[in-house]
């Protein structure tokens, strides 16, 4: 039986242009600019350079105005445009997006990158070097296509014999990819490609390696042994192939100079091509801190003459046609769309400034001194409730953005810590427990590893009263395996 009851609901909703500022806000500097040139490709109302006006008289934009507020824009009515308020000047102002808060050196952060060839496409200029013929040759590009960003195949063959079946109408067997992938796509360069496990992959060097009793030895242990090596299990290792230390140290020293992620070597010599981009830069003048965004975060754009030229000749015609309506709404959704970007790029700055200002005005020893122990414990919240604005917004801006400084450049989510107390009760940042459990560990004996027990033990030594497993959750953070991995011959 149908019953009909009244509720009362509060909602709240982001708006559409709402989100594409959050997206923009979320942008690095390469990836902002990339953006502003899809948008202008998409937006013929969109145009690079500076409004006649604002030659005349340019007002500098004011960073102090409220940067989380959103104009929420109204959805455009095709029954009934009116063309003379919208070409008021209250409707059209002179947008600037120029700022006196980006960096004096305009070529400091203009970095070049390098055009260099994609790690799979330097894989298939090799293939390409093999006489195969061509269904043998699509099946190893194939191959390729299913290659990790690490050089492996995690796929077992089987799934890629169907996938070749749906996908290129080539029925083949397992047998036939296995011959591909030994004899073909495992002896390209770099040495370890194609290998499905990570045994495999240290077989595969050592077997290009020139021939002799510790290479020879190294390849029995990871071929016979490897969950022991892995395990590092050294005893029972020496025992079962009757060797001496001195032979199983030297067997070691030849596996440790592979490479277990092959394909990764490629893609960071790549990276190492290119450059970071700060989006921020902080410079000390006379002992004060300076903030200044990068110029490359504040283009000059304006709104099309042209497309407004368009609305006063739509606006002087006596008689309007179906087409002449059609093409002003379509002029006007243009116009409103650049106006948006132009609005939404200047309060992007804004969002962009105030967050960074805030963390160094509360960062402020730490970026005049340059030394660890100055970094004070700071959380997202402690940002939002300084400017007013939402955690996810201080997320946005410090996952992805860079800070030039006199000691280097940051990422500026590495400057958000916990804290814990110590002993004298004051609250430190655990970025300073860490780098101390990263210097003890350096300093320690690789025969005898401390275990996260006495890792634990000097930490409260040194006045630091921390449990054992968050000593075992900072490790882990830290990339620091268990002390039976860290264990050297």
């Amino acid at each position: 039986m149908f019953k009909q009851e009244l509720s009362q609901k509060l909602l709240q909703k982001l708006s559409p242009q709402q989100i594409q500022l959050m997206k923009l806000v979320q942008l690095p500097t390469l990836a902002f600019e990339q953006r502003i040139q899809q948008e202008i490709e998409e937006n013929p109302a969109l145009e690079e350079g500076k409004n006649e006006e604002d030659v005349l008289a340019q007002e500098d934009y004011d960073f102090s105005s409220d940067s989380n507020e959103t104009e929420d824009y109204e959805t455009i009515d095709t029954s009934d445009i009116n063309i003379d308020e919208y070409l008021s000047n209250d409707e059209i102002p002179h947008y600037k997006t120029q700022s006196n808060n980006y960096s004096d050196d305009d070529d400091e952060y203009s970095v070049p990158y390098a055009q260099s060839k994609t790690f799979h496409e330097y894989l298939s200029e090799q293939l390409h070097s093999y006489a195969l013929d061509e269904e043998k040759m699509i099946i190893a590009e194939f191959i390729l296509g299913n290659l990790d960003e690490s050089g492996y195949l995690r796929r077992e063959l089987s799934s890629i014999v169907d996938d070749l079946a749906f996908g290129t109408g080539i029925y083949t067997e397992e047998s036939v990819l296995e011959e591909i992938l030994v004899n073909y796509i495992q002896k390209l360069d770099p040495t370890g490609i194609g290998a499905r496990s990570l045994q495999e992959c240290l077989l595969i060097q050592l077997g290009e390696k020139v021939q002799n009793y510790s290479v020879e030895l190294a390849y029995t242990i990871i071929e016979e042994t490897f969950d022991l090596f892995v395990k590092k299990h050294y005893k029972k290792i020496i025992s079962k192939f009757s060797i001496t230390e001195e032979e199983l140290k030297l067997a070691i020293q030849e596996i440790e100079k592979l490479n277990p992620k092959p394909g990764k070597a490629f893609s960071d010599n790549t990276k190492n091509n290119q450059q970071i981009t700060p989006d921020f830069i902080i410079k000390i003048t006379d002992g004060e801190l300076e903030l200044t965004l990068n110029r490359r975060n504040a283009p000059e754009l304006k709104v099309s003459k042209s497309y407004q030229n368009m609305l006063e000749t739509y606006k002087e015609a006596n008689e309007k046609t179906k087409e002449q309506k059609d093409a002003v709404f379509f002029v006007k959704q243009k116009l409103d769309s650049a106006k948006w970007f132009i609005d939404a790029i200047k309060q992007r700055q804004n969002t962009l400034y105030h967050t960074m200002y805030a963390i160094m005005e509360y960062q402020k020893e730490y970026f005049l001194t340059g030394e660890e122990e100055n970094l004070k414990p700071m959380i997202l919240k402690d940002i939002a409730d300084r400017i007013q604005m939402d955690i996810s917004t201080i997320s946005r801006v410090a996952n992805s953005k860079y800070v030039s400084t006199p000691y280097g450049t940051i990422l500026i989510k590495d400057l958000f810590s916990e804290s814990l107390t110590n002993d004298e009760g004051e609250e430190v940042s655990t970025r300073e427990v860490k780098k101390i459990l990263t210097d003890v560990v350096e300093q320690e004996n690789k025969r005898k590893p401390l275990t996260d027990e006495k890792l634990t033990t000097i930490l409260k030594e040194k006045g630091y009263n921390i449990a054992r497993r968050t000593v075992a959750k900072y490790r882990e953070q830290l990339n620091i395996p268990v002390a039976r991995l860290r264990k050297e011959l």
